[in-house]
């Protein structure tokens, strides 16, 4: 595959990934208003991304999953794959007791 076209689809499906998070988070009752935006980016940086490869090859794969498939499967690719780990970082932020780093205030 030639890079470009690996970017044009990463392109894609980093579009869809977006509108996935979006999607999920909004259903969440447990994640606030003021929560969301946080939430959104832990879900689609290149950081978290990178746990199942390069972020554009993660990207592009769901592009190519779209372009191929359509958009239920891309979707379905997110859920299966990427949403695990997702819902166990978030239900890590919320063990009691977990020690936190807090901001100094003052």
């Amino acid at each position: 595959m030639k890079i470009e076209d690996k970017k044009s689809l990463a392109w894609i499906g980093d579009a869809i990934l977006a509108l996935y998070a979006r999607k999920w988070i909004l259903k969440q009752s447990s994640i606030q208003a003021k929560e969301r935006a946080s939430v959104f980016q832990s879900m689609t940086t290149n950081e978290f991304l990178s746990h199942w490869g390069e972020p554009t090859q993660v990207e592009s794969r769901i592009g190519k999953i779209f372009e191929e498939d359509g958009f239920e499967k891309a979707m379905h690719y997110i859920e299966a794959n990427l949403l695990p780990i997702v819902i166990k970082r978030q239900k890590q932020k919320k063990q009691p007791g977990r020690y936190q780093r807090k901001k100094p205030t003052g």
